[in-house]
This record gives C-alpha cells, sequence and structure tokens, in this order.
C-alpha cells in the first residue's frame, strides 16, 4: 500500500502531475533492517533512532514501521520531535536523546517522554516535578567516556550518581553513553569507552544505582562491537540501511536503503561539442551530443559540491550529472543518446525493477567499486555472517555522494528538504 498523505500539499502536486521530483521510502525495507538489527544485536532491544524527520525518511512513517518491526522504543533528538510523534498517535515509548530545556518539563511529562539527563540543575527541576505529581519520572543517566559533547564526566560521576540515588521524583531506568569511533574497526577507541562504560555500571552500582536499561551501541557498534550491546542499542544510520562510515558497509551486513530520490527529464537538448553548460561554464561538451535537464537541485539538498562528481541512473543507466548544481536544476549527459521528456531519473536509489518475490530490496555495490559497473546476471552474495543476499539492483547509492562530497551518509540523507514530497511504500493495512 502506498501512503500519499493526500493534505500534504507536496504529495498532491506529484500526484496532480506537477513537479515529478519525490522521494519514495519503502517501509518493508525499514521493517527488514529493523529485524536484521536485532538479530545482529543478539536479543537486545532495539530503540530505533527516527531524529530529523527520521534522517530525512518521514518520521511518523518510518517510526510506525519500526514499531511493526519489533523495536521497543523509539529515539529523538528534541523534545518537540517527540511531540510530533504523539500527536500522530504514536503510543511507542520514546527517549529523548539530549537535555531539553527546563521550559520543556511539563510538555515532555504531558506527553510521556523519557528525557536523556546529565546536568545537576536539570536533574534537581525534574525531581521537584516527580515529586510533585506524586510519582517519579523515569530517566536516562548520560556518562561522558570518550565522546566528550555531552554527559556526566568522569571526575562527576560519584556525585551525579548519588544525587539521582537520592532523589524521590526520579527513578533511573536507563544508563547510557554514545561511541565516538565504533565506525572506525582499525582503532581501540571503542574498548576503551565500554571499558569506562562499566566502570561507570559498577560505581553507579555502589550507590545503589541499577538502571534495567544500560546502552552504548549506535549501528557501528551494532554490526561489529557484541560487547557494546548490552540491554538496549540505538542504531540509527542502519535503520535506513545506510552505512555508518567508509569503513563499514551496511550492505555486507544484510542491511538494505529504504531510500529513493526519484524524477524525471524535464528538457532535452542536442549540443555541439565544446558547448559550455551551466553556472561558471565548468564543463564543456566533448563532442557533439544531448544533455537532459532534471528539475531538482540544491534547494531540495542535492550538494552543490557534487557538481561533475556524481552520476544518475537515466531510462535505467548510469548517466555523469555535468555542469554546476544549480538551486532548481541538474544537467545530465546523455552522449549520442537521446533523452526522453518523462523518462525516469534515480538520483538515489535503485532503478524501477521489482524484487524477487519475498525478497528483502537487494545489497549495493561496495564504497570505491566502479559507479557504472552494473552488478553480474545471477551473482549472489552474502553477509558478514553467512546469510545469503539477492543480487544487488543497478543503483546509485547515498555512499558514492557522501564519498564525493567528502561528508556522511547521515548529511546526505538528512539534509533533503521539505520541498520534497515523502511518498511512503508499504504501509501497513
Amino acid at each position: 500500500m502506498t501512503a500519499v498523505h493526500g493534505a500534504d500539499p507536496r504529495v498532491a502536486a506529484v500526484a496532480a502531475g506537477l513537479r515529478p521530483t519525490r522521494i519514495e521510502v519503502d517501509l518493508d525495507a525499514i521493517r527488514h533492517n529493523v529485524g536484521r538489527l536485532a538479530t545482529l544485536a543478539g536479543g537486545a532491544e532495539v530503540c530505533a533512532v527516527v531524529k530529523a524527520d527520521a534522517y530525512g525518511h518521514g518520521a511518523e512513517a518510518v517510526a510506525r514501521a519500526a514499531v511493526e518491526a519489533g523495536a521497543t522504543w523509539l529515539a529523538v533528538a528534541l523534545a518537540e520531535e517527540g511531540l510530533q510523534l504523539r500527536d500522530a498517535g504514536i503510543d511507542a515509548r520514546i527517549l529523548v536523546l539530549s537535555e531539553p530545556p527546563v521550559s520543556a518539563i511539563a510538555d515532555l511529562l504531558a506527553a510521556d517522554l523519557t528525557p536523556t539527563v546529565y546536568r545537576e540543575p536539570f536533574i534537581a527541576v525534574l525531581d521537584a516535578q516527580g515529586q510533585g505529581r506524586g510519582r517519579p519520572v523515569p530517566v536516562h543517566l548520560k556518562v561522558d567516556t570518550g565522546m566528550a559533547r555531552v554527559g556526566v564526566p568522569p571526575d562527576h560521576w560519584q556525585a551525579r550518581f548519588e544525587q539521582v540515588a537520592t532523589a524521590e521524583g526520579v527513578e533511573l531506568e536507563g544508563l547510557c553513553t554514545h561511541l565516538a569511533r565504533a565506525d572506525e574497526p582499525s582503532v581501540d577507541t571503542t574498548s576503551q569507552q565500554l571499558a569506562a562504560f562499566d566502570r561507570a555500571i559498577a560505581e553507579a552500582a555502589r550507590v545503589g544505582l541499577h538502571a534495567r536499561l544500560t546502552h552504548a551501541a549506535n549501528t557501528a557498534g551494532v554490526l561489529l562491537h557484541p560487547r557494546s550491546h548490552h540491554v538496549l542499542v540505538r542504531p540509527g544510520i542502519g535503520v535506513y540501511g545506510l552505512s555508518p562510515s567508509s569503513e563499514v558497509d551496511a550492505a555486507e551486513h544484510g542491511l538494505c536503503p529504504a531510500l529513493r530520490l526519484v524524477s524525471e527529464v524535464s528538457f532535452a537538448k542536442h549540443v555541439a561539442a565544446h558547448t559550455p553548460v551551466s553556472y561558471g561554464h565548468r564543463w564543456r561538451a566533448p563532442e557533439d551530443g544531448w544533455v537532459a535537464t532534471v528539475p531538482i537541485g540544491y534547494a531540495d539538498g542535492v550538494p552543490r559540491r557534487l557538481t561533475n562528481r556524481v552520476q544518475v541512473l537515466l531510462a535505467g543507466r548510469r548517466r555523469p550529472v555535468i555542469g554546476m548544481i544549480t538551486m532548481d536544476q541538474v544537467m545530465v549527459w546523455c552522449g549520442d543518446e537521446e533523452p526522453v521528456v518523462g523518462d525516469e531519473v534515480v538520483l538515489l536509489g535503485a532503478a524501477s525493477r521489482a524484487p524477487a518475490a519475498g525478497a528483502p530490496p537487494g545489497p549495493r555495490p561496495r564504497p570505491g567499486a566502479d559507479p557504472g559497473a552494473d552488478p553480474a546476471p545471477g551473482s549472489e552474495s552474502t553477509a558478514a555472517d553467512g546469510t545469503p543476499l539477492p543480487s544487488p539492483p543497478l543503483q546509485v547509492r547515498a555512499e558514492e555522494w557522501a564519498e564525493a562530497a567528502d561528508t556522511v551518509t547521515y548529511e546526505i540523507v538528512s539534509s533533503l528538504t521539505a520541498r520534497l514530497p515523502r511518498i511512503h511504500l508499504g504501509v501497513a493495512h
């Protein structure tokens, strides 16, 4: 089933035959990935991270799919993100990953959102609120073990543990930390952080704090560091089938990309050899040939720094993006093949192709592989644990964009703007 959310004017525009540019999100892929991550986590509960509008995939639909697949928790960065999920009727446990302002506490408690805490003043206010309402507020206390972003630093652990232990209006439900370099298999920082987390758990126990949930693992932790799994894991980018870094390939672990960024050819023009294209004339035609224009640009989240660096799938074949990427349009070189207005253009994701019955979406080529090479027909691969995987479809990976833009997949998908309608496929009845 496809959800087009007719009240959304952007989706209505696609349905009405206006701009064809859109994001398609395969919720079956989300369900597959959550189930796969649960298996890899060895029985730990799964907290699916759906912050930043589910990394650009659409938080409400993704949250529902994740819970349907067995996630027992959802996580957001901001209290307002949690409130939006509650307004949508989602009643799963929701963890707010960063300590919100004190002014947000009333709304947070009214919506039954679970706060992450680490500052003494915030915990004190929360304690008073919990006592005032006659029941303690469940919290997850975050300790810093090497990220140096937020969380209680080691020299304050004892004081903060004692504060929580004596606070009658606060109940420690979770104790957590965050891994800084789990996506770098060659470094030992993760083992050092996990050892520090073990010390924090032991120190908390000495003052009578025993959290039901301990958690440290992000996606890379789930994939590479079994010691990090604890009772709960918090995968983010893996829920969407994307790789956390160039050193960790999600496809090798059986994860499948859920997002397609799709448009159509809006204009075709034959140009002579040496004709310059787009602002700044940074690309010239190597020979006589065809240029296709596609109605999408950096206002939609296509990074301008991808100019002359990536390819798209046009009518099922890889073609290079040429000339400066503009606010609303990109150009594609088609050589001696004339593009047809209305031809499908896939900027991210797989070419339109029905998967084998019952099979999850296929894995992708490895990062660094020839982007123009089609998979061998009938080829088969296996996940890191030996699970058979279907043949990979022809596709453009978010990992390719990340490498070309010198960034990470997280930034690529979360930067896709609100101007793009999100069309969700596989909505449960």
